[in-house]
């Protein structure tokens, strides 16, 4: 026996206007960044959130450069940025 069910454009349009929704709301997720130490744990002295790379790594520059760390040498901080899910991705490796 076979059955069909009949498929009106309505539901259809319905169908595709929850997936474009959906999908602005994921690419709508305000994404945080961290700074972590070099064994990738959260900084022990810089635990925040930033608002951009750029933000957080101008922080991780400039307290490397008053603790010690020359311009020249490696920067001993990574940055991290938060994930749709809720994890953490390493964006820069400490030390590079």
């Amino acid at each position: 026996m076979s059955v069909s069910y009949p498929t009106t454009a309505g539901s259809i349009r319905a169908t595709t206007i929850a997936a474009s929704s959906q999908r602005a709301a994921s690419s709508s997720i305000s994404r945080r960044f961290r700074l972590v130490d070099q064994q990738g744990d959260p900084h022990p002295v810089l635990d925040d959130h930033y608002d951009s790379l750029d933000s957080a790594w101008a922080e991780a520059k400039s307290w490397w450069n008053e603790h010690g760390g020359a311009d020249q040498t490696p920067v001993g901080i990574g940055v991290e940025v938060s994930t749709a899910s809720g994890e953490w991705r390493t964006l820069r490796h400490p030390g590079v």
